[in-house]
């Protein structure tokens, strides 16, 4: 290599692996014994050739070769490197053993290298590897630099650390993403799954090769087919060559039945987790969305897309050349479960197309199954690109068929030491038509051929035996040749009892919603392992078995399933699987499971501790308390009884199980993080229920699904609260609540009254940061808008309660939200100044309008949906069209805020309703003659109880003259104990008095001193002081006498109640009691904060003094009227009802927090 240049020297080596590799592949098909030591060895020599051609492409690049100073100086390695491969190459090269090839084949040749010297050249190979590796990222990283030359020296290096993620940090936070296991196709479960030969496919790889590389090529390439054409080798043979090029940024390979890989479920986190390995710079993106919603994997799928993959994406700022695309493979996208995923993914997918500077391109493979032949209808056709892959000329497809088969029973021949001219061209021929247009068909017949357990030579005639078969069914051509062989030489008897035992065992496998292995399988069917093992022995063609009995079952191809399946074979086929009847049989089997004393059962991972948050719980915990098959059993019963299309009524095991074990199973389900799924599943039942009225059994799933829809939250966030808060808080007469009243724990001793029946309730949904403005249903009524001060618009299944996607767009609170009449746009009213109207489909804004010239409080569409309507605060409401954007009129007349409007239902008129000065507080006097109100309006307002608070003639108020003076909104009011003041707190962060006879302010008044709204005002029992709570966190006392501060007493959260004791010994307020230590000057002084001790509130929780969470208070029992004294707590509701809770302390000290 002397005298080379560096480029050529790369050249060189490239030329060289690449003939060792060659060398490698021919001892791979020939040699038996050292397959594992070929492989290594020759995937070691193909990634360096790999990272050479990345080096060689970066040479042939640059502009200017002299800035490449690492790459230059590459000459030592690459000779070093050359060495090490001349000699590889000498000695696997067969030399003498032509001759002995040419008369024996190619099981003439013998592996040279034993395993330890396989390994220690794999070494050699890997640190020639790193070391180009690194050469080729220092010039990456310095051709970059020079992309800019404006960027500082700080700049790049605050981009190098960009672009380097702390690996520990990194995993921190992607293991809050869930990722569907075996679903990229490097995966150890595709592991041995077939990729195109080299001389196969290789029109349709250059094209998606030109696809993927095209900067101006459409964004998806859709690869459709029939199945068993192929479609799944060809993803897996595309994704190996873009991860080799180092461009696959993720790839999500969809297989039903496989669990997390048959539903949508977890696949944008999936891809996610992918993509921040190949692509470090999306790393703070990521994180941001994480930490900004750390269950973001929870929510809808638009959600999912655009906060993990969409947004991040577009926040990277530079993209290197050579990373500027990244490519994602999606494989057998029909097998995804639910038909609307199918269509939510690739109508997420085509909004990547126009994102800059990492350009997104999909790969996608599915059968031409009618939704997404529509969802890629209903797409831009500047956004995919489509190929049908059965359409490919025959002759093509024969070419490549044959091509697999003799490629493959070469490897049989050798393998078998067959004779060299096994099994014949005239064979293969025969083979190569029954298959076509099937690749299934041909890889089916190899692997049932090749099994080492029988002769290959009579296989393959069995295989040929049908080859007159009907055309009319390619399916059976590929498998009743396997299938027979399983009653070869059987008696009648014999025959039925193995047909039946097949059903029962393969029956199992081809139903599951998700694949068990075979002892998970064995305890579900309550059949021996080694018996459903021995019925595998001979499936080894059709399913995937591995000698590991805990590794789960898998079938080869879903194409079985559908020929065991086919309703036309019934009596036909003594293989046939009724369907209806596997179904009926596994529900069974599940329930059983479930019913058995120690699978289900209170606190089943011994947690202990009530308050206990999921998160916390450890997930090894989780599995050895559920084991596969019981999770298995838990998710799945419901879906097997509802496809067996029978019935449940009162009595049968079904109302047993769901009258002893409701709960287990709701205990079970929030630990896997499944509880999102009973309420359908509850529905369900409900639906298959033999009488739908006036039953035991109807009504108890009546009470359940009230029962979950009041407590989910709580019971996905702290499973064993259903114990608890769940129950004591469900209504009296709560059949639920009274068939497990004894799981209620030992620690509760007096739980609080609570209504008698089921309200018009039905849940409480929550998830905003902060107060929900406005609420509606879509006119299907299947969802809920909700519009929060969290500048968020949310949308709630209306069923289950679960979040179904999250809007975001506006700068400040939302006000009100509505949907349009078709139900495919909801508007929401901003504090912004503007209205966005939203695609349900997609979740993007469409548009927004722009007009008002201060908050927006409502919002209506017109009956055709033409028009928007809208009230400001500006004090005008405007007509908007919606074709156009624009303010189609502007309606005035109001004198304040307007807060709603609405059209008639003609749509022919518009009305609006405008500020009324709302009350804040009332109080009454102490004769009970008056009532003080504080009011927006600034005023304080006393009224007359003896002629009362509305003239009925006129409709006039009747109120006496209001007190004026404060600059801002009253928010509390109280009168002194003799009634001759009045004292008013205002959001001016002042407290007046006033004199009641003359309705003049006092002269000691204002009482100043507070730094932001004043909450909340008492007088003491005997009118010398007064307390005010502000929002700066301070309680004052006042000197009535005086006027002046007697004292300030910092709290640690903002109090919006306070009264005195009777004997003015202490302050009760909604956050605790403020006692004072001694009496100063007839009153007494100095005041101190007392937290609460034993128990108190925080938020909606009830807390031990240690700050452990203990009980969760629904909505309904959260309150700022608080006290708490021993063992005992007392809530004071808004409507006047006071609850009253007393908890065990020595029974709730003995449990491990």
């Amino acid at each position: 290599m002397d005298g080379l240049s560096v480029a050529a020297n790369v050249i060189a080596v490239v030329d060289l692996s690449a003939q060792v590799a060659s060398l490698c592949f021919q001892y791979s098909v020939a040699v038996k014994d050292a397959k594992e030591d070929i492989g290594h060895l020759q995937r070691e020599v193909n990634s360096v050739k790999d990272v050479l051609n990345g080096v060689k492409q970066l040479l042939d690049g640059a502009h200017n070769k002299t800035r490449l100073s690492v790459s230059q100086k590459l000459s030592d390695s690459l000779e070093d490197c050359f060495s090490e491969l001349e000699a590889l190459q000498k000695k696997l090269d067969p030399g003498e053993a032509r001759k002995a090839m040419s008369r024996f084949g190619l099981r003439a040749l013998k592996w040279p290298f034993k395993s330890k010297e396989v390994e220690k050249v794999i070494l050699r190979l890997g640190r020639h590897k790193q070391t180009f590796s690194s050469v080729l990222q220092v010039d990456q990283t310095g051709l970059l630099i020079n992309v800019d030359r404006k960027l500082d020296n700080s700049n790049l290096i605050a981009d190098a650390v960009y672009r380097k993620v702390d690996s520990t940090d990194q995993n921190t936070y992607l293991a809050k993403l869930p990722t569907a296991k075996g679903a990229s196709f490097d995966s150890h479960d595709e592991e041995y799954n077939a990729t195109c030969l080299e001389d196969t496919r290789v029109d349709l790889r250059h094209h998606i090769t030109e696809w993927s590389k095209d900067p101006d090529a459409k964004c998806i390439f859709w690869l459709s087919g029939m199945a068993g054409t192929g479609k799944s080798t060809i993803a897996r043979t595309i994704a190996r060559v873009f991860a080799n090029q180092n461009v696959l940024g993720a790839s999500f390979f969809f297989k039903r039945g496989e669990g997390d890989r048959g539903s949508a479920t977890r696949f944008f986190t999936t891809i996610t987790t992918q993509l921040i390995s190949h692509t470090p710079e999306l790393a703070p993106g990521i994180k941001k969305a994480i930490d900004a919603d750390p269950t973001i994997s929870e929510k809808s799928l638009k959600d999912q897309f655009e906060k993990l993959i969409l947004q991040p994406l577009s926040e990277i700022k530079r993209a290197s050349p050579y990373t500027s695309v990244l490519l994602v493979v999606i494989d057998a996208l029909d097998e995804c479960e639910r038909e609307e995923d199918i269509k939510a993914i690739l109508r997420l997918l085509a909004q990547a197309k126009d994102v800059r500077p990492i350009r997104l391109r999909v790969f996608v493979t599915s059968r031409p199954e009618l939704p997404i032949r529509l969802s890629f209808r209903q797409m831009a056709e500047s956004a995919h690109r489509d190929f049908i892959l059965h359409e490919i000329a025959e002759a093509t497809i024969e070419h490549d068929i044959s091509a697999f088969l003799k490629y493959e029973l070469t490897r049989i021949q050798v393998d078998r030491r067959l004779p060299v001219d096994w099994p014949g061209e005239a064979n293969i021929s025969i083979l190569t038509q029954m298959a076509v247009p099937l690749f299934i068909f041909a890889a089916t017949v190899c692997r049932f051929i090749g099994d080492p357990k029988w002769d290959p030579k009579k296989r393959l005639m069995t295989i040929l035996e049908h080859q007159t078969a009907s055309q009319a069914s390619k399916l059976d051509r590929t498998y009743l040749p396997i299938l027979t062989q399983l009653l070869f030489d059987q008696d009648d008897t014999e025959r039925e009892t193995l047909a039946r035992e097949f059903r029962e065992v393969v029956g199992a496998i081809v139903i599951l919603a998700n694949p068990l292995s075979v002892t998970a399988l064995a305890n579900l069917l309550d059949i021996p392992e080694d018996e459903i093992a021995y019925r595998l022995d001979l499936l080894h063609s059709v399913l995937s078995v591995t000698e590991n009995r805990t590794t789960p079952i898998r079938l080869l191809h879903l194409s079985f399933r559908d020929f065991l399946l086919d309703p036309q074979k019934s009596g036909k086929n003594p293989f046939w699987i009724d369907e209806k009847e596997v179904h009926k049989r596994l529900a069974s089997k599940c329930v059983k499971l479930l019913s058995r004393s120690k699978r289900l059962k209170q606190d089943i991972c011994n947690v202990q501790w009530p308050g206990t948050r999921r998160n916390k719980i450890d997930n090894e915990a989780i599995k050895h308390a559920l084991s596969p098959e019981v999770q298995y059993a838990c998710r799945y019963w419901v879906y097997h009884l509802e496809h067996s299309k029978t019935t449940i009524c009162d009595g049968d095991h079904v109302h047993v199980f769901l009258q002893e074990r409701l709960l287990y199973w709701v205990e079970a389900l929030s630990l896997m993080g499944n509880l999102n799924e009973i309420v359908s599943m509850i529905d369900i039942l409900q639906s298959i229920s033999e009488t739908k009225t006036n039953t035991e059994l109807f009504d108890f799933l009546r009470d359940a699904k009230r029962f979950i829809l009041k407590n989910r939250s709580i019971i996905e966030e702290a499973p064993l609260q259903l114990y608890s808060s769940a129950l004591i808080f469900t209504p009296e007469k709560s059949i639920v609540r009274n068939t497990f009243k004894d799981q209620v724990p030992r620690w509760i001793c007096r739980p609080p009254k609570v209504q008698r029946d089921w309200s018009a309730l039905l849940q409480t949904l929550e998830g905003h940061t902060w107060n929900v403005n406005d609420v509606a249903f879509s006119p299907d009524g299947r969802l809920v808008a909700s519009a929060s001060d969290d500048t968020t618009v949310r949308l709630w299944d209306s069923t289950t309660g679960a979040t179904r996607s999250t809007l975001e767009g506006h700068t400040l609170k939302v006000s009100a939200v509505a949907f349009s009449p078709d139900g495919q746009l909801v508007a929401s009213a901003s504090n912004d100044e503007t209205i966005k109207l939203w695609d349900l489909v997609t979740g993007a804004a469409r548009s927004t309008l722009q007009g008002h010239t201060n908050p927006i409080n409502s919002v209506a569409f017109s009956p055709d949906g033409r028009l928007v309507a809208s009230g400001s605060a500006d004090w005008t409401a405007k007509l908007w069209d919606l074709a156009t954007g624009t303010a189609h009129s502007t309606l005035e007349g109001h004198i304040g805020s307007i807060n709603a409007v609405a059209f008639s239902p003609d749509g022919q008129l518009v009305a609006s309703a405008s500020d009324d000065n709302t009350v804040q507080a009332v109080a009454f006097s102490p004769d009970g003659q008056l009532v003080a109100s504080a009011s927006r309006d600034a005023t304080v307002k006393l009224w007359d109880l003896a002629t009362g608070l509305w003239d009925s003639a006129t409709g006039a108020e009747t109120a006496l003259s209001p007190l004026k003076g404060h600059r801002g909104w009253v928010r509390a009011v109280a009168f002194s104990p003799d009634g001759q003041l009045v004292a008013s707190a205002s959001i001016d962060n002042t407290v007046k008095l006033w004199d009641l006879a003359t309705g003049v302010e006092m002269a000691l008044s204002p009482l100043k001193g507070h730094t932001d709204w004043v909450q909340a005002v008492a007088f003491s029992p005997d009118g010398q002081l007064v307390a005010s709570a502000s929002s700066d966190k301070t309680v004052k006392l006042w000197d009535l006498a005086t006027g002046t501060l007697s004292a300030s007493i910092a709290v640690p959260e903002m109090i919006s109640q306070l009264s005195f004791s009777p004997d003015g010994s202490y302050l009760n307020s909604n956050r605790g009691q403020i006692n004072f230590s001694h009496k100063v000057s007839g009153f007494l002084l100095p005041p101190h904060y007392i937290p609460p001790r034993g128990f108190f509130i925080s938020k909606e929780w009830v807390c031990s003094d240690s700050m452990d969470e203990i009980l969760w208070l629904p909505q309904d029992f959260r309150t700022e009227a608080v006290a708490v004294r021993g063992a005992f707590i007392v809530l004071g509701h808004s409507s006047g009802a006071i609850s009253f809770i007393e908890i065990d302390l020595t029974q709730l000290s003995n449990l491990p927090t």
